[in-house]
Order: C-alpha cells, then sequence, then structure tokens
C-alpha cells in the first residue's frame, strides 16, 4: 500500500462569494521553495558581503577626485613659489654685482700656498700674561678688535630660524684665537654650512666652533692654548658677508658664547 503524499491545502475565500478555491502543495513542492527560497537569501548576502565594499570604494571615488585635485592645485602653488624664490635669489645675485660685492676676491684666494705672517703681541716686563696656559675653559675674546656682533644665539624653541652661537663681523683675514685652552677634535671644510672651521675640545666638556675661516693654522690633534691663532677669519660655507661664527657648547648643549666670553678687547 503506497503512502499518500503528504502536503499544505490553502483556501481561498473572497468576501461576497459563495465558493472557495482550495490551493494544494505538496510536501516535496514546499520543500524545494524552501531550499530556493534559502538559496535566494545565501546569494543576496554574498551579494551584500562582496559587493558592499565595491559599492562603498565607488562612493569614495568623488571624494578622492576632490582630494587629488587640491593636492595637484597646492603642487602648482609650491612649484609657482619655487620659481619666485629663484628670480628674486638671481635678482639678489645680480644686485651684489651691481654694488661690486663680488669685485674684490678674498686675500687668500690670490696665493692660498703662500703663509700669512700674523701679529706679534708685546707687553710689559712684569705684567701678567693675558692668557692661561694649558687646557682652560672657554672665556676669552677670539679676536684682536671688537668686531660688530651681527647675530646672536637663537635657540630652537623660537619661532625665528635657530642659530647655534653668534656673528661677529670682522674683515677677512683676522686672526682667530682659541677661546680657551684644549685640544682640536676637528678641522677641515663644511661647504654647507660652516665652510672652514676649527671645532675645540676644553676640560669640563666644553668645545668652542669657529667657523667661515679663510684659512686654519692647526691639524687634529694638536694641543692649543688659550689665545693661539688657529685660523684667520672669512667668508667661506654658508655665507654672505665676511664674519667669523663662534659656537660655544657644553655636552652637547649650545650656550650663548656672551654669556662665558666676557673679556674686553683692547
Amino acid at each position: 500500500m503506497t503512502r499518500p503524499d503528504r502536503g499544505v491545502t490553502i483556501v481561498v475565500h473572497r468576501d461576497g462569494e459563495l465558493t472557495s478555491r482550495s490551493l494544494r502543495f505538496s510536501q516535496r513542492a514546499l520543500v524545494a521553495g524552501a531550499v530556493a527560497a534559502t538559496l535566494v537569501l545565501l546569494g543576496l548576502a554574498a551579494i551584500l558581503f562582496f559587493y558592499g565594499p565595491i559599492v562603498r570604494a565607488a562612493a569614495s571615488v568623488p571624494g578622492l577626485k576632490r582630494d587629488i585635485a587640491r593636492l595637484e592645485a597646492d603642487n602648482a602653488q609650491v612649484h609657482t613659489l619655487a620659481r619666485a624664490l629663484e628670480d628674486a635669489e638671481a635678482r639678489y645675485y645680480q644686485l651684489r654685482e651691481m654694488m661690486g660685492a663680488d669685485i674684490i676676491r678674498e686675500p687668500v684666494g690670490f696665493a692660498p700656498t703662500v703663509p700669512v705672517a700674523l701679529p706679534i703681541e708685546a707687553r710689559p716686563p712684569g705684567a701678567a700674561p693675558r692668557f692661561e696656559s694649558g687646557a682652560s675653559i672657554p672665556k676669552h675674546w677670539p679676536l684682536d678688535e671688537e668686531g660688530y656682533v651681527t647675530r646672536g644665539q637663537i635657540g630652537a624653541d623660537t619661532r625665528d630660524e635657530a642659530h647655534p652661537g653668534i656673528d661677529v663681523a670682522v674683515s677677512i683675514g683676522s686672526p682667530v684665537r682659541a677661546v680657551g685652552g684644549g685640544r682640536v677634535l676637528d678641522a677641515g671644510s663644511d661647504p654647507e654650512v660652516y665652510g672652514l672651521f676649527v671645532l675645540l675640545e676644553h676640560p669640563q666638556g666644553y668645545q668652542s666652533m669657529y667657523g667661515h675661516l679663510s684659512r686654519v693654522t692647526v691639524a687634529v690633534g694638536d694641543s692649543v692654548s688659550a689665545g693661539q691663532v688657529i685660523g684667520l677669519s672669512g667668508n667661506s660655507g654658508r655665507s654672505s658677508a665676511p664674519h667669523l661664527h663662534l659656537e660655544i657648547r657644553r655636552e652637547g648643549r649650545s650656550l650663548d658664547p656672551l654669556t662665558l666670553v666676557q673679556e674686553e678687547t683692547r
């Protein structure tokens, strides 16, 4: 005896009518419909899962295009400013040539191999020496003349460009003396910043740096005493006029030379 196929019968009766309609669905049809509905739902979920990021990315494209356009405009403005800066620099050098700033070369440029005689300082018999002997901390003025301080110490915590040390306007070829006794830690050329320079190491963690020289008269490892001539002032490196750049450091920290070098010049 065969088992009847079970199913579901739905009776539909419209208002005002005497007859009714019956809709019968077999169990197999219901199962097939449920499976199909499940597959459709899974397909929709998969579409939302994989297609959702694509839709979001497509929605962000207009914003990205606006950002790119803004960056391109900023880049064009940067190029415009760079060209303006180049033009201003070219006019500056033209003005220097018109004023004769580049007509006279540095004295050492005429004959760099010829030694320059340094001035000799005499003192009355019995007078105390001006400079102490041996290693000592920085405290002496590095020039035989007062010079003119054109730029002072500017710390890195200010709005202006940091400037460690001081710049002293002085004529090219002026003797530059050690502000204290010590050892030549480094000496040479730094075309980008200091030009010809000398770096001395002093006791108690002090160092002194002398930049923009026209000549260096000491070598690395030499022992120098306070007041000894270590070079001649100049206009080398990143410099727009003859001057001496003096820095004093202690334990790697830049100090204001005017707070240490307080000796009166003569």
